[in-house]
């Protein structure tokens, strides 16, 4: 596996490798699902790590499980961990999520965050990278995986945050609260002003009660074609490297 670092931040980096890599999505979600001080996390499908570096490295959650089914990631992840010195905070875990019952505590977590696979199988372009197809579309990753999962693991009042296509809003909220998991707050993406939103972002609460919170739009670029001031603030010193 050809591995090379990519920085996160002046004093963060992560190791990356061919089909085990991230993009502005997975950024975005790591800055709209920030814990609280001394919270109990999991990011589930985590990929090489970014969302658990990003919250060890801005916030000071008590502790973050990080879970995936493909060992290659999580051996990535184990090592950006022992760069960051972050060995007592993140636990790589390996297994799918349809295994939560063994691999997940039971109503204690307070924040889940997650970046499913983003089409249902069966839709969109298929990939000829298999890690880049897993992360696409799986069979073994649904949506109401993710809902049973974290409707198990969430205490009450515990949040799930997750970002998908944006024309996946009424699948989101139909799976999502039949399950008790309550969507409370959504900010839709642009890549700039004039195009229509490609990005959901979404967070449920367990137990929580009827009603949203819309945010206004993210903007990707401002009309000039530079990043917006939000995206400079969620980029934060990655912008500097």
């Amino acid at each position: 596996m050809d591995a090379r670092w990519e920085p996160l931040g002046r004093k963060l980096k992560v190791l990356t490798a061919e089909g085990f890599g991230f993009g502005t999505d997975t950024l975005l979600l790591a800055d709209f699902s920030m814990p609280k001080p001394g919270s109990s996390c999991a990011d589930l499908g985590c990929g090489c790590g970014v969302i658990s570096l990003l919250w060890g490295y801005r916030a000071r959650p008590g502790s973050i499980l990080a879970l995936d089914i493909q060992r290659e990631a999580l051996e990535l992840l184990g090592r950006s961990i022992l760069d960051s010195g972050m060995e007592r905070l993140i636990t790589p875990t390996e297994g799918g999520i349809r295994d939560y019952k063994n691999i997940l505590p039971h109503q204690s977590l307070d924040l889940i965050a997650c970046n499913p696979p983003y089409f249902p199988p069966g839709s969109g372009a298929v990939s000829r990278s298999p890690q880049r197809e897993l992360a696409r579309h799986s069979a073994s990753f649904l949506l109401t995986d993710l809902a049973e999962a974290a409707g198990y693991s969430l205490r009450h009042g515990g949040r799930l945050c997750l970002c998908l296509p944006a024309s996946r809003l009424g699948e989101a909220v139909a799976v999502f609260s039949g399950h008790g998991l309550e969507p409370k707050r959504m900010r839709l993406v642009q890549q700039r002003p004039g195009k229509k939103p490609y990005l959901l972002l979404l967070e449920c609460r367990k137990g929580g009660g009827r009603g949203i919170s819309v945010e206004e739009n993210l903007f990707i670029t401002d009309g000039s074609g530079m990043y917006s001031l939000e995206m400079k603030r969620i980029y934060g010193d990655y912008l500097e490297q």
